[in-house]
């Protein structure tokens, strides 16, 4: 399986991406591409579901969409006007085949593909409840539990089963759904997790992010709002409300490392709230130092940022490797060390005898922020000063992102100063809370109603966790055991 992870990459792992298209010629070509853009959102595997009017054709492959779908022969067989795809990283169930979306079945009402982006934070409370009035799973995946409820529902038509199937289900969620009659896109009521429309002509697109839009030449017209259902059949588009309004919670971290920064997130730039996040770093945070150096990439347009307040000049002391698979060394403890290095290497000439300000996203294990901090100093710099374009990471998503548990999130379990002597760097700061707000344009956090979801720092999760509330009880599912933390 390809993937751009070597070892033990120490990064909050993507989510996943999602994207469709409504009434195209060589709809799963177009598919492709969009998912070509959001790879970055999930690395282990993807799938395309296409419909052509009579008949749904799937093709689902572990690895790259590049290698699974250049080819002729799997394009060809996609046939139709009307696909979904989907890229995954795994954060419920394991990484297999059976788990790779999109997921399909046979319904009353006839074929029905899902894509998701995000997890359902009480799927295992509702996957054990379905079982036992005799519902057969076939994966491991949170995502199945929705097919589940639609097809359980005693609703009438297809879309009320789907809203009844979407009100028992908590947590987060973003989701394409192809039909015999159309196309359904939905997101979360709180919007925790991305979704946008765009159009070309009179071909309907939905994606994760704009970036996808502008690989295919979709012109965006409007992100899906928080609770809201859009229905794409016969030549119409309708908007539903099925939920309660509830206040927004997009989640932060997509401004912070998750999107591409060229996409456009809840109105803004995401580089230049990036840009904004390193700036604001600087401003909580300086040190004499002679360089601001990124770590590439996600630490690329926070240390601009940093750079252009502190006055500080910018450079590029580590050099990325864009060309890094998993390895096919064994990563034992004797090579182990080395894997940063397939990835990251020291411009020496450059950084020798430098006090150097390192800009990182953020810091979840440490274990690569030692390497890098380490690799600088055989490199000679004179001082490693180490600057994080978040605040520290303290608490596990259970909104569709993998994140350890908290027992191995470096900042659970030590101080920043103790973070500071476990990385072996002259200094260590983090953005604050509030600072991060500040760069998306808010004066701080509002403690009582924040407008973001921001857990993964706060520990404000906005909504109930049925699911962790319950898996210490007796007689848990296997899909407990499978589950991977998030």
């Amino acid at each position: 399986m390809i993937t751009t992870h070597p070892f033990d990459d120490d990064k909050l792992r993507e989510e996943c991406g999602v994207f469709g298209v409504a009434g195209a010629v060589d709809a799963a070509a177009m598919v492709a591409l969009g998912l070509h853009a959001l790879q970055h959102r999930g690395q282990e595997a993807a799938g395309i579901s296409s419909f052509d009017g009579r008949h749904f054709h799937n093709h689902k492959a572990l690895g790259h969409v590049a290698g699974n779908f250049d080819s002729e022969e799997t394009m060809r067989a996609l046939k139709g006007d009307w696909a979904i795809g989907h890229v995954r990283y795994a954060t419920t169930g394991e990484t297999a085949l059976r788990n790779v979306q999109p997921l399909y079945a046979e319904l009353s009402s006839g074929g029905f593909a899902i894509a998701h982006n995000g997890n359902i934070s009480n799927a295992m409370k509702l996957r054990h409840d379905l079982v036992r009035t005799g519902s057969i799973f076939q994966s491991t995946s949170d995502t199945e539990t929705i097919i589940h409820l639609v097809a359980t529902s005693r609703y009438r038509t297809l879309l009320d089963k789907f809203i009844d199937a979407l009100k028992q289900v908590e947590g987060a969620y973003s989701l394409i759904c192809l039909t015999d009659s159309g196309m359904i896109a939905c997101r979360d009521p709180l919007g925790i997790r991305p979704l946008v429309m765009g159009r070309i002509g009179d071909t309907v697109i939905f994606a994760s992010e704009t970036v996808a839009l502008d690989i295919v030449g979709a012109e965006f017209v409007r992100s899906v709002d928080p609770g809201e259902l859009i229905v794409v059949s016969g030549g119409e588009i309708r908007s539903h409300r099925p939920f309660a309004d509830k206040a927004q919670r997009p989640c932060i971290f997509e401004h912070v490392y998750f999107s591409r920064p060229d996409s456009i997130v809840d109105g803004s730039s995401v580089y230049s709230v990036r840009k904004a996040i390193g700036a604001q770093l600087a401003m909580e945070n300086p040190v004499e130092a002679d360089l601001v150096v990124p770590v590439p990439d996600s630490g690329t347009p926070a240390a601009i940022g940093y750079a252009q307040q502190s006055g500080l000049p910018f450079e590029l002391g580590i050099i990325r490797s864009h060309y890094v698979g998993r390895t096919f060394i064994q990563p034992g403890d004797g090579v182990r060390h080395l894997g940063v290095k397939l990835k990251h290497n020291a411009n020496k000439p450059l950084i020798a005898g430098k006090r150097l300000v390192l800009i990182d996203d953020s810091i979840v294990r440490g274990t690569t922020s030692l390497k890098i901090v380490q690799m600088m100093r055989d490199a000679g710099a004179a001082e490693v000063h180490m600057r994080i374009a978040s605040p520290p990471t303290m608490h596990s998503c259970y909104y569709g992102v993998d994140t350890p548990e908290r027992s191995k999130l470096l900042a659970a379990q030590k101080s920043i100063e103790e973070m500071r002597q476990f990385i072996q760097a002259d200094s260590l700061s983090f953005l604050s809370i509030d600072g991060l707000y500040r760069a998306l344009g808010e004066a701080s956090r509002n403690d009582d109603r924040p407008r973001y979801c921001d857990a993964c720092f706060t520990g404000d999760y906005p909504t109930t966790l049925t699911d962790l509330a319950e898996r210490d009880q007796p007689n848990q599912l296997t899909l407990l055991a499978e589950r991977v933390a998030g």
